[in-house]
């Protein structure tokens, strides 16, 4: 894997250990020589993980649209800036280019662009691999409610064990590396209509 996108918090959150991990996050790309995808920023969670990639010499390649470069949040210092006119065409971008995606914890963009990756990948649209770096078990109430989605009906079990789930940041980068999509040919069987 060439490069990996990665979703974060525009704030750091409350606890110091997401930002520790996310600069541990940036390291480990840096160590497999996997480049950075992410929303081009220099705040929170985003500009911690972007600086660990650059501080280790990596690359690192930020797409963001013009509104948020005019609040001056862009990062100056990235390999790459990419700066576009919507958020619509940053989340094309980034999916363009990543070789797959990971979720740090974050607010309603972070989980907007993780639901977006996870649907294309179970709609056939992409087979990467999609993750979850559970910091702190920040993400648990999450992976709660898609076991009551699959409990529900509504999801298939196939595509809720499609995210790949780690506090290490090097054993979810293992995880990805073994990834393999999953093998449903269909996703609505018609006697459930």
């Amino acid at each position: 894997m060439k490069s990996i996108c990665v979703f974060a918090g525009s704030s750091a959150g409350r606890s110091e250990a997401y930002t520790i991990a996310a600069r541990e996050l940036g390291r480990a790309l840096v160590e497999r020589h996997i480049s950075l995808i992410y929303g081009g920023a220099r705040v929170g969670l985003m500009g911690a993980l972007a600086d660990a990639v650059l501080d280790g010499g990596g690359h690192v390649t930020g797409i963001i649209p013009e509104a948020l470069v005019a609040k001056e949040v862009a990062h100056a210092g990235l390999s790459d800036l990419r700066v576009v006119r919507s958020m619509h065409e940053r989340k094309a971008m980034m999916a363009e280019l990543a070789g797959g995606f990971i979720a740090l914890p974050g607010g309603w963009g972070t989980l907007e662009e993780l639901f977006e990756v996870l649907t294309w990948a179970q709609l056939g649209i992409h087979q990467k691999p999609c993750g979850l770096l559970n910091v702190s078990g920040y993400f648990d109430r999450l992976l709660s409610f898609v076991d009551h989605t699959i409990e529900e009906g509504f999801l298939k079990r196939e595509y809720g064990a499609m995210i790949a789930v780690s506090d290490s940041p090097r054993a979810l980068l293992d995880k990805f590396a073994g990834y393999r999509p999953p093998a449903v040919h269909k996703w609505i069987e018609p006697a459930e209509t």
